[in-house]
């Protein structure tokens, strides 16, 4: 039976582009409606492994995707894929630029186009898809039924698939925009340290108090681990109450990452640890000579003489 990869759908979305890059020869692509149900289909066996977003160059962390990684059942990121982000406004042939007054897309392909659509269509109405490709999807010209909106911000693949003119093209707002995705699967193989890394997790604090999250902070400070990504969301228990979804440059592997989990995990109410992948730009991470696994086992070397007597 070939192995089955989800993907936040329909076909067309940038998501699938992504899968794109991963995907074996012998797997099945198959869509899925959302980034929770990509990743509930994981969780169960029903698919293999899953492509979902997690981080836009513009926008930022996509909340649905970094919520659901923080909480059920655990799961792992294996690999990052970077895609650059094209939009283009589409519509059903026929429809003129001046006739669109209602636009949809997904709310992070809203926030990256918002700017050229309040320039050019100032009195267009912004309507929320579950995709870009959702939007185009809606106005699929094979539909018998009459559509809900007027044109769709989507990636020009999806405009293609879906039979759809496009009135304008390059209308995102930042031309050097770029989301990254993972590929989530179940616990297994740990990918092995390639010395160009990253580390994702999420922290769970024990109890709020000031300097919690320096506290926090400096079990990757004093260890020489960079952040390139922190985000706090909140956990639904009360108001008020966050865990913070980070990424650190490194493996589980490292001496220092493994280290600075150690410290987390002894301060902190939880830990999820979702895996250790290579970075996707393969820029090998700088280390200095004082956090060097060498440099920790060194360290380990001369506390044990100093334990047994020997020095």
């Amino acid at each position: 039976m070939s192995a089955r990869y989800g993907f936040l759908g329909p076909a067309g979305t940038f998501t699938e582009a992504a899968l794109r890059q991963v995907l074996p020869d012998d797997a099945d692509a198959v869509a899925m409606p959302s980034v929770d149900a990509a990743l509930a289909a994981v969780r169960s066996g029903d698919l293999d492994a899953a492509v979902v977003p997690i981080e836009n160059s513009v926008e930022g962390g996509v909340s649905a995707t970094l919520d659901a990684l923080a909480t059920g059942g655990p799961l792992r990121v294996t690999r990052e894929m970077l895609v650059p982000i094209t939009f283009v406004l589409a519509a059903r042939p026929g429809t003129a630029l001046a006739d669109v007054r209602r636009v949809a897309s997904h709310p992070h392909g809203w926030a990256q186009c918002r700017g050229w659509v309040g320039a050019t269509l100032p009195e267009a109405v912004y309507v929320p898809a579950l995709s870009t490709a959702a939007a185009a999807e809606g106005l699929d010209v094979a539909r018998d039924d009459a559509p809900q909106y007027d044109a769709a911000l989507c990636a020009p693949l999806a405009a293609e698939r879906f039979g759809l003119e496009v009135l304008a093209e390059d209308v995102g707002d930042n031309a050097a925009a770029v989301t990254r995705f993972v590929l989530v699967q179940r616990p297994g193989e740990v990918p092995a340290p390639t010395g160009a890394d990253k580390t994702t997790l999420v922290v769970y604090q024990a109890d709020d108090h000031p300097g919690g999250l320096l506290e926090m902070l400096e079990q990757f400070a004093t260890r020489g681990i960079n952040l390139s990504r922190i985000e706090s969301r909140p956990t639904g228990e009360l108001l008020g109450r966050y865990c913070f979804s980070i990424d650190c440059e490194g493996h589980v592997a490292d001496a220092r990452v493994g280290e600075a989990l150690m410290g987390l995990h002894r301060t902190c109410r939880e830990v999820r640890w979702l895996g250790s992948y290579p970075r996707a730009d393969a820029q090998a991470v700088q280390v200095t000579a004082a956090t060097t696994d060498t440099a920790f086992g060194q360290a380990s070397e001369w506390l044990n003489r100093l334990r047994t007597g020997e020095a």
